[in-house]
């Protein structure tokens, strides 16, 4: 198993929507940046847990835990001339774009990136970097661990 932490700016998917979803499940659509598709594509598995994070918002942070329940396929709104993810260069045959589902495990209290960054055992978290911006990055299973332990 691996483990994942997975922005989503609440005010298109909260913890919340997914909580009130069918079966709570999303499919994680939308993703335009070629190293978290290929995580998506390439690595993510049925059963992974994932940190559902809220992004561009007043209190960022863990919101909660996920599960990946679809392994990747292609992200349909690359075919879709009047979405704004829409990718003239996709074809269904040559997809550039992929998504998996993603559903909920439980709702946490927030742990906010301010909380996240105090803690030394996180040092190394991917979000907590200078300049990472990517939507979907891998957790170390020891962070995982200790991210769990303070939920």
């Amino acid at each position: 198993m691996r483990y994942w932490l997975m922005k989503s700016e609440p005010s298109d998917v909260s913890i919340d929507d997914l909580g009130a979803m069918d079966q709570q499940t999303v499919t994680w659509y939308g993703v335009r940046n070629y190293q978290a598709r290929n995580f998506m594509r390439d690595q993510m598995r049925v059963g992974d847990r994932v940190f559902f994070y809220h992004s561009s918002c007043k209190q960022p942070g863990i919101a909660g835990i996920a599960e990946v329940s679809k392994l990747a396929y292609p992200d349909a709104t690359q075919f879709d001339p009047g979405s704004k993810y829409f990718d003239p260069k996709a074809t269904p045959q040559s997809p550039r774009w992929f998504n998996v589902d993603v559903r909920l495990v439980k709702k946490t209290r927030l742990v906010s990136i301010k909380e996240l960054r105090g803690y030394p055992e996180l040092a190394t978290l991917r979000i907590l970097q200078k300049g990472s911006r990517l939507s979907i990055t891998p957790v170390d299973p020891a962070e995982w661990d200790f991210i769990a332990g303070i939920l």
